[in-house]
């Protein structure tokens, strides 16, 4: 049975973990408050600028699309994967490393060329030594979500497609749904989908509106908009999944170092009660030996 000293030693380790995973946790629990909220009032934003979108280009033709919509054959794919910068978020940032792999294996087995520009430490260090990496925007969660990082990387990556650098862009990011539940997702980002066409038979809303300027020229400029909305619901539903997954891990890291403390506790006591009879049962001998050469 271990020493009373090393076992003592253990309990005192354990719950100065347990203190610190336990701060972890209060802190994750405030830091996503805020990005809950972030992202919960967003979502109406982005869902309806993206149904207005929608809605515009199906009445407004093919060409309303413009340069973002552009479909051509797929030669040169980019890679989006968004992790946090920091771990001790459970399985949140390899799940999106192994997703990207995934995808990664799929456009191997193509033929087709990729490269990948990483948003957040863990996906850049996951990848900067296996494959091309032309940009690791890290910074763009310094100090919670920085905005002008976030527009000017969704500038960036508009810019590429639309120089045909990249023939498509998928986003690999977390998706937010609660506190204990975030969602591996992966996303097209450009070229803009079309809109799906109304089926045989249904009634859709009729848009009966005077457009100035054009319908097309007014779904043009909002595209970009849109696009730059998108990306940055992208990052603030990664946040989001960041401190959540966290403030989860650490609650659970908190409980089992709570159990473990009782089990050494346990542990020390029964050895201590082990050494204490010992010590008596040395004791009685010893006065019965006395007694018997009296």
């Amino acid at each position: 049975m271990a020493n009373l000293k090393d076992i003592r030693t253990r309990i005192q380790s354990v719950k100065s973990t347990m203190q610190i995973t336990n701060a972890m946790k209060m802190v994750s629990a405030a830091k996503l408050k805020k990005a809950q909220e972030a992202i919960e009032n967003m979502r109406p934003y982005a869902e309806k600028i993206n149904e207005l979108l929608v809605s515009l280009s199906r009445t407004a033709g093919d060409e309303a699309g413009g340069m973002y919509a552009e479909e051509r054959p797929v030669q040169k794919v980019l890679i989006v994967p968004v992790t946090s910068n920091r771990g001790l978020c459970g399985a949140l940032n390899s799940n999106v490393i192994k997703e990207t792999e995934n995808y990664i294996v799929q456009l191997q087995k193509q033929g087709t060329e990729f490269e990948l520009l990483t948003i957040g430490k863990r996906a850049y260090d996951a990848f900067k030594k296996k494959y091309s990496v032309v940009e690791n925007r890290s910074d763009i969660f310094d100090k919670n979500v920085n905005y002008e990082k976030t527009m000017e990387t969704a500038a960036w990556l508009m810019e590429a497609f639309v120089s045909k650098r990249y023939d498509r862009i998928e986003l690999i990011f977390s998706e937010f749904k609660n506190a204990g539940l975030q969602k591996t997702v992966r996303m097209q980002y450009l070229p803009v989908e079309k809109p799906q066409q109304e089926k045989k038979g249904s009634h859709g809303v009729q848009l009966d509106f005077i457009f100035e300027p054009s319908q097309t020229e007014i779904v043009r400029e909002l595209i970009p908009k849109s696009l730059r909305v998108k990306f940055l619901r992208v990052i603030r539903d990664a946040w989001a999944s960041e401190h959540g997954a966290r403030m989860t891990a650490m609650h659970k890291a908190t409980d089992n170092a709570k159990e473990m403390a009782a089990e050494l506790t346990l542990q020390y006591n029964k050895a201590r009660q082990a050494v204490i009879t010992g010590e008596i049962l040395e004791i009685v001998s010893g006065a019965e030996a006395l007694k018997n050469q009296g």
